[in-house]
């Protein structure tokens, strides 16, 4: 008997919490944030987040994701920019001869993003995938520019 009560006390408690986290709107949007930033859709899950903190403060769900989606978009930003500045390096390296003025550029172009990617810093909670990319285009980044500082 004494069982039978606790089960049906546990699952009633079990009922009313997921009533109240698919009832409650702040908890609603912090749970499709949290489906949007497993997916990788950053900048929406940073919205539907804010969203869900905006109307509950206590809201340790949305807070953490809100804060979460901002650190991952630090990361895609960079990896963006990195493929915009790679390219560019390209085009220059594809021309007929790089002068120095050239060099300097591309020199000054791997200077900045490898300053940038000190300010990007991951948390335990940051996507694999994302830190191993930016690590990866701040490695070509290093390289080109030791390479370039040994030759001007």
């Amino acid at each position: 008997m004494r069982l039978n009560n606790w089960l049906i006390g546990t699952i009633t408690a079990l009922l009313f919490t997921a009533a109240y986290f698919f009832l409650n709107p702040s908890y609603e949007r912090s749970l499709e944030a949290r489906f949007y930033y497993t997916i990788g859709n950053y900048k929406k899950a940073q919205t539907l987040a804010t969203e869900a903190f905006d109307m509950n403060k206590y809201n340790k769900m949305a807070f953490t994701i809100m804060t979460q989606a901002q650190t991952a978009m630090k990361f895609v930003n960079y990896i963006d920019e990195s493929k915009k500045y790679m390219a560019q390096i390209a085009q220059i390296a594809s021309s007929n001869g790089v002068s120095d003025a050239q060099r300097a550029k591309v020199k000054m172009i791997c200077e900045i993003m490898i300053e940038s990617y000190v300010k990007v810093t991951a948390t335990v909670l940051t996507d694999k995938a994302l830190i191993k990319e930016a690590q990866e285009y701040r490695d070509k980044f290093q390289k080109l520019h030791d390479e370039i500082a040994s030759r001007l």
